[in-house]
C-alpha cells in the first residue's frame, strides 16, 4: 500500500482543522501518522471521514430533505478533495520520473558493462593469440635444443670410447 505523507502542518493547512485537534486525532488513532526525525507526518488518504465534524455525518445519514449544508463547509471540503487529489497527482508524477529515471540509470550502466564485455573479450583473444604463439616458440626451443644437446651427447660418447 503507498502512503502519501504530509507534514502536520500541511495537513492543518489543508483540512483547516488546528494542529491540537489533528494530535488528537493520531492519539485516538483515528488517522494514520509516523513521525520522522522529530517531525509528524501524516496520510491524508486514511481517516478522513473523521475530519468532517459529526453533525454533517448525522446529516448525511438522514434522508430528511430540509437539512441543508453550508456553503462555506463544501466549499473548505471540495477544496480540501482538490488538494488531496492534486497531491496524489503530483506524488504519482514525481515517481513515474524517478522510475523513468532509475530505468535511463540501468540503460546506461547496462551498455557500459557491455563496453567492458566487449574490451575485456578483445584482451582475452589478444591474450590467447600470445599465449599460443609463446607455446609454439617453446617447442621450437625444446626440439632445437634436444637436437644440439642430442649431437654433443654423441659426440661425447664416441670420444668416449676411444
Amino acid at each position: 500500500m503507498s502512503f502519501n505523507w504530509m507534514s502536520i502542518e500541511e495537513y492543518a493547512d489543508l483540512t483547516g482543522l488546528e494542529l491540537l485537534a489533528i494530535e488528537e486525532l493520531i492519539a485516538r488513532d483515528k488517522l494514520v501518522s509516523r513521525v520522522e526525525n522529530g517531525q509528524t507526518y501524516i496520510d491524508p488518504s486514511k481517516g478522513t471521514s473523521e475530519i468532517v465534524p459529526s453533525q454533517l455525518q448525522d446529516v448525511s445519514k438522514s434522508s430528511s430533505p430540509d437539512m441543508t449544508v453550508p456553503a462555506q463547509f463544501v466549499e473548505r471540503t471540495i477544496g480540501t478533495i482538490i488538494n488531496l487529489h492534486e497531491r496524489v497527482l503530483d506524488a504519482k508524477d514525481e515517481t513515474i520520473e524517478s522510475i523513468k529515471n532509475e530505468n535511463m540509470f540501468l540503460k546506461e550502466a547496462l551498455s557500459s558493462l557491455q563496453e567492458l564485455y566487449e574490451e575485456d573479450r578483445k584482451t582475452i583473444d589478444t591474450l590467447t593469440t600470445q599465449l599460443k604463439l609463446s607455446q609454439q616458440e617453446v617447442e621450437f626451443l625444446r626440439r632445437k635444443y634436444k637436437l644440439m644437446w642430442g649431437k654433443v651427447v654423441e659426440n661425447y660418447s664416441t670420444t668416449d670410447k676411444e
